[in-house]
């Protein structure tokens, strides 16, 4: 079974790309779902935030990831320390999911392929890329943040166009190419 990564910026679409896939019934792993389910599930890493971040990160024994966000995105020391107390619960749990698939290939969809390692366990990663005036658009328009909030989250990914030349795929989603065409084609290839 091949295991395909999907990755993008923060606004680029990756989980809309990622829905189309699921449409064509392959299995897709949201490792962003995945984290917020494990903040909740794995005690240790509860304790290990509440340990680095404050008790007051969780309320009700729910992570406030604004107040998370707030902490993390303007100290790359934090989000550093974030990601990696997150990352390798996250690349385990994908792990074990893919373990478990019985389909031609999945998607793992995941904003930081490339930045976690995660891209080594791949058999090919696509890359979903899309201008980032109107990755800024969606994002403020999809999270009401402010667009220095955007562009703090921004800066804290890999330069998108270096994760482009990175992938092994690439899906323009700029409002000019369609997108599902672009998802049958690789579809098709990996089904060969």
């Amino acid at each position: 079974m091949l295991k395909i990564g999907l990755t993008g910026g923060i606004g680029s679409g990756k989980t809309t790309v990622a829905k189309i896939f699921e449409l064509l019934n392959i299995p897709v792993y949201y490792a962003d779902a995945a984290s917020r389910r494990l903040y909740h599930t794995n005690k240790e890493l509860a304790a290990s935030l509440k340990k680095h971040f404050g008790n007051d990160i969780f309320l009700n024994d729910q992570l406030d990831r604004a107040r998370l966000a707030g902490l993390v995105f303007n100290d790359p020391q934090k989000l550093d320390l974030l990601n990696s107390l997150v990352h390798p619960l996250t690349i385990k749990d994908a792990e074990a999911w893919m373990s478990k698939q019985t389909s031609p290939y999945l998607i793992k969809e995941a904003a930081l392929i490339f930045e976690s390692g995660s891209n080594s366990g791949l058999d090919y990663v696509i890359g979903v890329h899309t201008p980032q005036e109107l990755r800024i658009e969606r994002v403020i328009n999809r999270d009401g943040l402010t667009k220095d909030e955007v562009l703090s989250r921004i800066k804290t990914q890999m330069d998108e166009e270096e994760k482009m030349k990175l992938c092994d795929f690439i899906i323009e989603n700029n409002e000019h190419q369609l997108v599902l065409p672009q998802v049958l084609k690789l579809h098709d290839f990996f089904l060969m």
